[in-house]
């Protein structure tokens, strides 16, 4: 280590700090960290740079973590390029744990980097920062050829609720070769009420994948536009009991009549789950022509069942 010091907690670690087993030196960084002294950033910031062993610099970019500082930060967005996976996943991992929105302008220009992963880290990090300009970099990313990125991407403009992202986020959705970026974009579509949006949200219910397409029944309830309701009443019929669950969930929001029968239907379907939603949103749609099917499912043999039951005859009460 070149860093001294006269700090009366950090001398008697030094010579650890400087042993030649790359073990003694990795458990001396921990007992370091362990202080919680300030004095102590330097040799962490130099084993991440510069110690010649992976477990040493993976241990050093953990540490790390939560040391919302420009140093720090500047250190881990270098770490994302080391030529170990493991040590540059500790540092994607402390990066995505910072707090402090003015140092995402550090990150900007990693999320731009040569490498897929440290684009991706950079971006992952960005996202929760939510730092508007962010915005910009997200949008040209949803463009990038590697889908993990494209991925982290979306998710900022989600969360940024950058309105106009929406035409490129309807495009991903409708037409991204990755399902998980489509689930992505369904999701990250809820923070606005637009035509594309509605649209492209409708279209996703007849996703190929039915992650996206339960994603996308999710999402239209959260949007709240009762232009939806026949294309989710459809999908109450879809293969997967998961879709099935959150288009009677969405349903039960938008309070849409015309899905009471198909909704009495699912009381008597195979999957727990799905039979305590569809009392619940039969309870949402306030149709007292609902209150004998729900009566003739009262006794079902799932205790959570019956509880949704409940709630939902309560609710129907004149």
């Amino acid at each position: 280590m070149t860093v001294s010091t006269n700090n009366p907690d950090i001398q008697p670690l030094l010579p650890r700090l400087a042993a030649a087993d790359p073990g003694v030196r990795r458990l001396a960084l921990i007992a370091l960290a362990d202080l919680g002294d300030p004095d102590g950033l330097p040799w962490l910031l130099e084993a991440l740079a510069g110690d010649p062993h992976p477990t040493v610099r993976g241990q050093a970019a953990s540490l790390l973590e939560g040391w919302d500082e420009a140093p720090v930060v500047q250190a881990l967005c270098e770490a994302l390029a080391d030529a170990e996976p493991a040590v540059a996943e500790a540092a994607a991992q402390s990066l995505s744990q910072l707090k402090d929105t003015a140092l995402g302008e550090i990150l900007l220009p990693w999320a731009e980097h040569p490498q897929p992963f440290v684009r991706a880290s950079a971006l992952r990090a960005l996202k929760e920062l939510r730092l508007p300009a962010s915005a910009p970099l997200a949008l040209r990313a949803l463009q990038d050829t590697e889908a993990g990125i494209r991925r982290e991407a979306v998710g900022i403009l989600g969360w940024l609720k950058h309105r106009p992202a929406l035409p490129a986020l309807a495009d991903r959705l409708r037409q991204d070769a990755d399902p998980q970026v489509r689930r992505s974009a369904a999701g990250a579509l809820g923070f606005a009420h637009a035509p594309e949006v509605m649209q492209a949200l409708q279209g996703a219910l007849a996703d190929p994948h039915w992650a996206v397409r339960e994603e996308a029944a999710t999402t239209l309830g959260k949007v709240g536009d009762a232009s939806a309701a026949p294309a989710l009443v459809a999908a109450l019929a879809d293969d997967y009991w998961q879709v099935r669950l959150r288009a009677a969930r969405a349903l039960g929001r938008l309070k849409v009549p015309d899905a009471q029968a198909a909704l009495i239907e699912l009381l008597g379907h195979s999957i727990s789950n799905l039979r305590k939603e569809a009392a619940l949103a039969l309870g949402e749609l306030g149709d007292h022509a609902a209150v004998q099917a729900l009566r003739d499912a009262a006794e079902d043999p799932d205790p959570e069942v019956r509880k949704a039951i409940r709630i939902a005859l309560l609710q129907l009460q004149p």
